[in-house]
């Protein structure tokens, strides 16, 4: 009896075509085909972005359903032909400032493209973004009647739709063009090599690598989400996909269900963090600085590798403690034939790295690589055939359907602000509040990150604060690289700590653990990354400025200060064991007090000097118990 092949559904199909007409589109506009086919349509920039809206916008009716046919058939109508609208009339939208003082049709669809965005975002992430982005995006029509630090200049509705459709400081603003120009290659990179078996590779290539030493499985789950986070730039992806293999196979290795959960968690986040993508956030970081994207992984590069090497510490501590071998031989694939099967992903990999550090074609580079792991995989075994490529344009379209209706909501908030010149007023505020010291800024931006990146997605929450918080930590002195950093670190931490810890939940379900008792044991395993902002927004040696003398003191300083904390936290040192509690305390200050920089804020002052004899000090003092205990009793493990 034959069976018969799964039914395909039409939106699945439109998906896949609106997917392929607009990458069509973005590697036009790079001239990949020398001239712009699209030339005779597209002329103006304005016109690529609001021709990307309407190939992609409708894509969100298709895909996030409604109970009502005809009214997601008339939403996604209308998101496709109100920015062709604007397309066709962009001439005059530019030659006669219709962003400022539009006719009555223009007004229309600038008002239908406003509510529309609003409906996809809602569709997309729910209510909290949605509840904001409208709040925010009608803020200019009632700012003249908001008290003090939150009023501004208030406009009419007429003048509050035009501005949100037709300027390019708001729906069509910073991220929304950041996700044009560069987000969609790498987007649809990480979607080729989910497709093309890259997820499966880096996993096996990390089991080939690390499965035979102690805790060899945790271990693996760094790498391999580590590796594949930067790919897909979701916390929450990453876990669902990496963790159905990592964390059964922790679990088959001693780690109790919620630390199999925590280490997938701390993996998964840091991946975002991770060089040379890090997902679209960092793009978008990249047009606010106006500065080449490589030049924003290299800073993060440091940073991620002291958070990983901190992990890597805790876990093999942990292991030590708990007596946890490696992986049975059984489990662990042979390094050759798991290369000779992925060297097809290793080879487009070091094309994107080339692109993007030797030949610096940012743009490119995705899309380059892309083509390569295409061309090449359909000499492999395992080849796609035309379902594959219906599926992976499915994937693609998905991807870049969600990002831009959440990028797109996130303009109608930079829109507001800029419009009303409520930007301004809230650095000036913050300032004030602040007392003109930095020290209480670092703190405020740590806090207000950390509370955004609750209720937002990371992207949303970093653009808010790269407005209102990033322009008072620079005027307070700060290097605009390591303030936006921070940011951006801080706005991840929600997804390994409670109450929310979204990473660490979504991971808790896989192995069984208790949400809340995963997210706890997260935040043990991932203190670095509590710390590691601190430090680079401190000293910007740690993200590549300055001679590099300094850069190599700051690097050590910092890596040992992150390794005593790791063992502070595990409490357990290599040859020694349980230090026991007050040398595990003192070693994690001694740790902290070595890896701080100098010091010099309002109301606060401390030597790099001064921090290291100090530090050095409790470390000698803590290893002396330690080797006085493990004296008294043999140590557990090793």
């Amino acid at each position: 009896m034959s069976v018969p092949a799964p039914r395909i559904r039409l939106s699945e199909v439109l998906t896949a075509i609106l997917a392929g007409l607009a990458c069509f589109l973005v590697i036009d506009q790079l001239r990949l085909f020398g001239s712009p086919v699209l030339s005779v349509l597209i002329r103006l920039e304005t016109q690529y972005y609001f021709a990307l809206i309407a190939l992609l916008l409708p894509g969100v009716f298709l895909i996030y359903r409604s109970p009502w046919a005809a009214l997601d058939a008339g939403f996604g109508l209308g998101a496709f032909l109100a920015p062709l609208w604007l397309l066709l009339h962009a001439e005059a939208i530019a030659n006669e400032g219709w962003e400022f003082l539009a006719p009555g049709h223009a007004v229309v669809a600038s008002s239908i493209l406003w509510l529309l965005v609003l409906e996809a975002v809602r569709r997309v992430t729910g209510w909290v973004l949605f509840g904001i982005a409208l709040v925010f995006s009608m803020y200019p029509l009632f700012a003249d009647l908001m008290p003090l630090m939150t009023s501004g200049m208030a406009i009419g509705f007429r003048e509050t739709a035009s501005y949100h459709a037709m300027s390019i400081e708001s729906i069509v603003g910073l991220p929304f063009r950041a996700f044009a120009n560069l987000v969609v290659g790498f987007l649809v990179f990480g979607a080729t090599l989910q497709h093309t078996g890259g997820g499966a590779f880096f996993i096996r290539l990390a089991f080939a690598l690390l499965g035979g030493v102690r805790g060899g499985a945790a271990k693996v789950a760094i790498v391999s989400s580590g590796l594949m986070g930067s790919m897909s730039g979701s916390v929450i992806t990453n876990v669902m996909t990496t963790g159905q293999l990592t964390i059964p196979a922790m679990r088959r290795q001693g780690f109790s269900a919620k630390s199999a959960a925590a280490v997938e968690a701390c993996a998964s986040t840091g991946g975002v963090l991770l060089p040379p993508i890090m997902g679209s956030t960092a793009f978008i970081m990249a047009t606010f600085l106006e500065i080449p994207y490589y030049q924003v992984a290299l800073a993060a590069l440091l940073p991620s590798l002291l958070y990983f090497i901190a992990l890597y510490a805790q876990l093999d501590a942990y292991a030590g403690k708990h007596g946890l071998e490696g992986l049975p031989d059984s489990e662990i694939p042979s390094l050759r034939t798991v290369l000779g099967e992925g060297w097809v992903f290793i080879v487009s990999f070091a094309l994107l790295i080339v692109f993007l550090l030797v030949l610096q074609q940012e743009a490119l580079a995705p899309w380059a690589a892309t083509a390569s792991l295409l061309v090449i995989n359909q000499f492999r075994q395992g080849r796609m055939v035309v379902a594959d490529w219906g599926a992976w344009l499915v994937a693609v379209g998905k991807l870049l359907i969600e990002l831009q209706a959440i990028l797109l909501a996130v303009g109608l908030i930079v829109g507001a602000l800029s419009v009303t010149g409520l930007s301004g007023t809230l650095v000036n505020e913050l300032l004030f509040i602040a007392g003109d010291s930095t020290g209480v800024l670092i703190l405020m931006g740590a806090a207000t990150s950390f509370i955004l990146g609750i209720g937002l997605t990371v992207t949303a929450a970093y653009v808010f604060l790269a407005i209102v918080l990033a322009p008072a930590l620079i005027d307070g002195g700060l290097a605009p690289m390591a303030v936006h950093l921070f940011i951006l670190y801080w706005g991840m931490l929600s997804f390994i700590t409670p109450p929310v810890a979204l990473g660490a939940f979504a991971a808790a379900s896989i192995s069984g653990a208790n949400p809340v008792a995963t997210g706890f044991e997260a935040m043990r395993l991932g203190v670095a990354i509590y710390l590691v902002p601190f430090l680079f927004v401190l000293n910007p040696a740690l993200i590549g400025h300055g001679p590099w003398q300094g850069i190599v003191q700051a690097a050590l300083e910092a890596l040992l200060g992150v390794l005593l904390i790791a063992w502070s936290a595990q409490r357990h040192l290599p040859r020694l064991g349980d230090p026991g509690l007050i040398a595990a305390w003192l070693l994690g200050l001694g740790g902290l007090l070595i890896a701080l920089p100098d010091i010099n804020l309002q109301g606060l002052a401390l030597t790099n000097a001064l921090g290291n004899s100090a530090g050095a000090g409790m470390i000698v003092l803590a290893l002396l118990l330690a080797r006085f205990r493990a004296q008294q009793a043999p140590a557990v493990g090793s």
